[in-house]
């Protein structure tokens, strides 16, 4: 269940009233007897001493307290160590040890990292190792506040599937629409206090949402209309002996009368503009032959990238491959060891990371730091709309810096680099902290940003909103796609979303050497003719199929033209309005033609670009 809503609807309030950190007003809350929890902050989870691995394991307070004794306690025959060894086996605690290491890897740990003390690690690694033990605990309801803030795409598709088949009640706040839509089957939503109940994912949600507001807003307009007739009756009848009685019955009509509520007012579209940054040279970035290693860790051996102007590019890849150390050594951020590094003409440098946040400063206020260095086109107003965007709303602007949370700090960051943008920005998980009218803010933001832009997000709605060309990195090499993020997936194989996020999801460190395979036998001329023939055998067979795929999408393609032509017919002649119902019809049939069409024209060149690659691969 997807638990959804404005910031500050009371989302995580409920959360905490569920839990019982909060004591309800009124009514009450019944669990279940026996029935576990298991609970993941959106922002922070206590740690000790203990290790990563200890901390996975820690699935009761018994036997984190037993862990804590055999970690601190070397005498074999103490007492205390004794009943702390027997709690831990009664807890089935070395099977324990097996699944977290396992739940572990998929969350993108390293057996080395396993002994490492947990507070030692970055706050994100932190959630990631507390998200372990909920896996490894297996409660009988998950309550999870936003658990895809620290995850990257490869991580999150591996979580996704645990989620999936999670035998026990899941109830997440979450504003990654992809991860609500693979995981949900009922959204709860908080709207002017009050929850609503949608079956299915988000997708669903929506068109239910829309739905339902459609009927209470006939319902409210038709109840209006009844309680203005009845209310002109009794003003004009009310006085004369003959009504009396009949506007009498009426008043009592109206006061029996449950009233509708007026309609919710819809959450506004945020609108804003900033300014545009000055024009660079058709060429922005330029590495060649770049080596960059952090220690013992080689990261790029020769990484090769031309960047142009006006280009949207993601990077995509498993935990580890080297997309934030891209980004740093396009911004300069850090040094690179042998190659060359050259930016074009006019060319600045924007990069927005979560530890850009220590460039703030804490003694200014939201407002003063949001525009400090911004052009004089750059008005108050037009700051505070930004800043509302992103959830700095009323009095919250003249907040101290130092006062804000981590993450009202990451977005403060943001709001900062898009009011004074340069002409080439590199942003890392951009949409963390925000919720979906804020993400939807930035997409159309950077959607009508002039420069040229290039970013890492596990967020699949921004990524498909805003990449034009794809570059996976892996294994210190990167594959380029010049395509958007579903062009990426066909093109690499993936058969959906789904599979291109959990690719990948093993150690993404490159490989230092190379050694060529030992004891395989070179293959007879006999044996390679033969392997040709069959090779050139299952290319025809695929060009027979995609020629049949080609012709059957251009014959839908033509139906849908024909049907398209007859509605826009319809749709032009005025006696069509006459009949409400049959103009609310048109209207309909010409947005589900013009999806369609715009489906099979899509799945057209797909194929078409197939078949091409086939026939030249024939020559």
């Amino acid at each position: 269940m997807g638990l959804v809503g404005a910031n500050g609807a009371g989302k995580t309030t409920l959360f905490s009233i569920l839990l019982g950190e909060i004591d309800e007003d009124e009514g009450k809350i019944e669990w279940e007897k026996g029935n576990r929890i298991g609970y993941l902050p959106q922002e922070s989870a206590p740690t000790g001493e203990e290790t990563v691995l200890e901390l996975a394991t820690a699935t009761t307070d018994e036997l984190a307290q037993a862990l804590k004794i055999l970690r601190e306690d070397n005498d074999p025959a103490s007492p205390q160590r004794l009943e702390a060894q027997e709690i831990f086996a009664e807890q089935e605690g070395y099977n324990l040890e097996a699944k977290a290491k396992k739940i572990l890897s998929g969350l993108a740990f390293h057996q080395d990292d396993f002994n490492k003390p947990a507070h030692t690690l970055s706050g994100g690694w932190i959630m990631r190792a507390h998200l372990a033990r909920l896996l490894v605990m297996e409660p009988d309801l998950l309550m999870l506040d936003e658990p895809t803030n620290h995850l990257d795409l490869e991580t999150l598709g591996w979580f996704q599937a645990q989620v999936q088949k999670f035998s026990g009640s899941v109830l997440t706040i979450s504003h990654d629409r992809a991860f609500l839509n693979s995981i949900c089957n009922g959204i709860l939503e908080i709207s002017n206090r009050k929850l609503h109940r949608y079956p299915g994912n988000f997708d669903n949600y929506l068109i239910q949402k829309k739905e339902r507001e459609a009927q209470h807003l006939a319902a409210y307009r038709n109840q209006q209309r009844e309680i203005a007739h009845h209310e002109d009756f009794i003003r004009r009848f009310r006085a004369k002996a003959s009504k009396a009685s009949q506007a009498q019955a009426r008043i009592k009509t109206l006061e029996k009368m449950e009233r509708i509520d007026p309609p919710e007012e819809s959450d506004a579209t945020i609108n804003f503009t900033f300014p545009q940054p000055p024009r660079s040279g058709q060429r922005v970035a330029t590495l060649n032959a770049v080596r960059q290693a952090y220690g013992d860790h080689l990261v790029y051996s020769n990484l090769n990238l031309e960047v142009e102007k006006h280009e949207r590019i993601a990077l995509v890849g498993p935990n580890g491959a080297g997309k934030s150390t891209l980004l740093k050594i396009l911004s300069n951020i850090v040094p690179i060891d042998k190659g060359s590094r050259e930016l074009g003409h006019n060319v600045s440098v924007g990069y927005f990371s979560q530890q850009r946040v220590e460039v703030l400063d804490m003694e200014r206020s939201v407002i003063d730091e949001a525009t400090e260095n911004t052009d004089s086109s750059v008005h108050e107003q037009d700051a505070r709309t930004l800043l509302g965007a992103f959830l700095f709303r009323g009095d919250d602007v003249f907040k101290k810096v130092k006062v804000l949370s981590g993450g009202e700090k990451s977005r403060l960051a943001l709001v900062k680099l898009l009011l004074s943008p340069p002409n080439f920005l590199l942003l890392d998980e951009p949409t963390t902290h925000l919720d979906m009218a804020s993400i939807d803010a930035v997409i159309q933001a950077l959607r009508d940003y002039t420069g040229t832009l290039i970013f890492v997000s596990h967020d699949i709605h921004f990524i498909r909103a805003l990449g034009k060309r794809t570059i996976r990195i892996e294994s210190g090499k990167i594959t380029d796609y010049a395509g958007n993020y579903d062009y990426y997936l066909w093109k690499s194989g993936s058969a959906s979303a789904q599979t291109g996020l959990i690719e990948g999801l093993r150690d993404a460190r490159p490989e230092q050497t190379s050694h060529a395979k030992n004891g395989e036998k070179a293959l007879s001329a006999k044996e390679k003719r033969r392997q040709r023939s069959q090779e050139r055998e299952k290319k025809k067979a695929e060009r027979r199929k995609l020629e049949d795929k080609v012709r059957k999408l251009e014959k839908e393609i033509m139906q849908l033209e024909e049907e398209q032509g007859i509605c826009n017919e319809g749709l032009a002649n005025p006696d069509s309005y006459n009949d409400k119902d049959k103009a609310k019809e048109l209207n309909n049939q010409a947005s589900r033609l013009a999806r369609n069409l715009q489906q099979k024209n899509y799945e057209w060149e797909i194929e078409t670009e197939k078949l091409l690659q086939v026939v030249e691969s024939e020559n």
